[in-house]
């Protein structure tokens, strides 16, 4: 099965932690939005998935797709009490000395995502497909990064998507 990860376009927040809370997009939303679009035109999806999050969710329906399945396990990292707040105003000093493990203050640590969106690749596998789509977030591609052996737990962030970027994986 083919895989293609979109991440949705620019958000209209700087500074701030925003994990899983459903933020605004830039106002070049349309031209971003009509790139990817472009870049799709041709490919044909068994199925489409997305993060109910609007800034993946709007992207999928932007791009033209209708029958968009919405899946919680798609979401980005939830940071917890630290969502929305500024980065330079949190006291990470803890959770980095071993982030991959440690949760934010009632949030998630990012092996608790992986582990969802794991489950998620993992009833994948059960399913006839062919292609599919799943517009996501940075922290979920970089979970298929782990998930594909393109990258261990500890080193997925160091090369974030762009984005707007579509990325491939073949699932067996």
């Amino acid at each position: 099965m083919k895989i293609y990860v979109i991440r949705h376009t620019a958000v209209g927040v700087n500074g701030v932690c925003y994990g899983q809370t459903d933020v605004p997009l830039k106002d070049t939303f349309e031209s971003e939005a009509e790139a990817v679009k472009q870049n799709l035109k041709g490919i044909s999806f068994d199925a489409v998935f997305s993060s109910p999050l609007s800034r993946a969710k709007k992207l999928a329906e932007y791009c033209g797709y209708k029958d968009i399945q919405l899946y919680d396990r798609l979401k980005e990292l939830h940071f917890g009490d630290w969502e929305m707040h500024p980065w330079d105003r949190i006291d990470m000093a803890e959770w980095e000395k071993d982030w991959v493990n440690t949760p934010a203050p009632n949030g998630e640590s990012f092996r608790q995502m992986y582990g969802r969106v794991a489950s998620f690749l993992d009833e994948l596998k059960e399913r006839d497909y062919s292609s599919i789509a799943v517009f996501a977030h940075g922290g979920v591609i970089n979970c298929f990064k782990v998930y594909f052996g393109r990258a261990d737990l500890a080193g997925a962030f160091d090369d974030m998507p762009e984005y707007g970027q579509i990325t491939e994986f073949e699932l067996v």
